[in-house]
């Protein structure tokens, strides 16, 4: 139980830090073998609905296009 909580505080870590720098709206998404991932939303277009369900967390893209 605990190593999943680790993964699950790891993937937040993750989706919060490449969310500074990104776009991007960064998901944490559970998988059954490897606990938890993290996941941007710009490698899919459009976002599977297979990873649609499976998302416990989102940090949304901080970057902006403002000149």
């Amino acid at each position: 139980m605990a190593s999943r909580a680790l993964s699950f505080q790891a993937a937040i870590d993750q989706a919060e830090r490449r969310a500074r720098d990104s776009y991007f709206d960064q998901h944490v998404i559970e998988d059954h073998e490897a606990g938890y991932l993290a996941i941007d939303e710009g490698d899919y277009s459009p976002l599977p609905s297979q990873l649609i369900d499976r998302i416990v967390y989102t940090v949304g893209g901080q970057l902006l296009d403002e000149h």
